[in-house]
């Protein structure tokens, strides 16, 4: 398991669920790397966007089933972390969405 930050967050996920919880909750929602735990995405938010998170919940979803022509494929497993901030903090790329 590497220590790069970026290699644990993939990406913010940007959904209507997750911006009604950042309206109500202040919880962000971030693709993470599957193997990755609780302590190490704290780690990685804390240090990438300068902010003091409050809890961590993680999700790991599985890949669905999907037809390619002729073919069945499976899309990736992938985890996903609820990172609800401190009272105060705020990350700036979700305040345009």
């Amino acid at each position: 398991m590497t220590t790069d930050f970026y290699d644990i967050i993939r990406v913010p996920r940007i959904t209507e669920k997750g911006t009604r919880l950042k309206e109500k909750n202040n919880v962000l929602t971030f693709e993470v790397r599957i193997d990755s735990n609780k302590v190490q995405v704290r780690k990685a938010i804390e240090s990438i966007f300068k902010v003091k998170v409050a809890d961590i919940t993680t999700v790991k979803s599985a890949g669905k089933k999907k037809r390619m022509g002729q073919r069945l494929g499976r899309r990736s497993d992938w985890k996903k972390a609820y990172v609800t901030l401190k009272p105060g903090e705020k990350i700036d790329i979700f305040e345009g969405a």
